[in-house]
């Protein structure tokens, strides 16, 4: 037997059927009153990053991949991290030091 990956644990989506609706998962994640803004405002930006799609024949996500997507996003899978999930890395390059010598400007 295979061991399960690790999710994302949370007991309002412990709750939630093996399919749930949008706004039962943004009440899960951040609560009745600010669910109806997280599934407008912020559900399209998830969806882009791999956040699971609706199935057609259950008309609704299902949960265990929400919760598997979460472990991802916040590096869960991947071990301890202290940075911010979808930031962008940018490197320091030093500028080069021109190599002019006195009779060449």
């Amino acid at each position: 037997m295979t061991p399960e990956p690790p999710t994302v644990t949370n007991a309002a989506l412990d709750r939630l059927p093996l399919f749930a609706t949008d706004l039962e998962i943004g009440a899960a994640i951040v609560g009745r009153a600010r669910a109806d803004y997280w599934r407008r405002a912020v559900l399209p930006a998830l969806e882009h990053r791999g956040f699971p799609g609706i199935d057609p024949l259950h008309k609704a996500r299902p949960v265990p991949l929400v919760k598997q997507f979460f472990a991802a996003y916040f590096g869960v899978t991947a071990g301890f991290t202290l940075a911010k999930p979808g930031g962008v890395e940018r490197v320091w390059i030093p500028k080069r030091k021109s190599n002019k010598t006195e009779g060449n400007e």
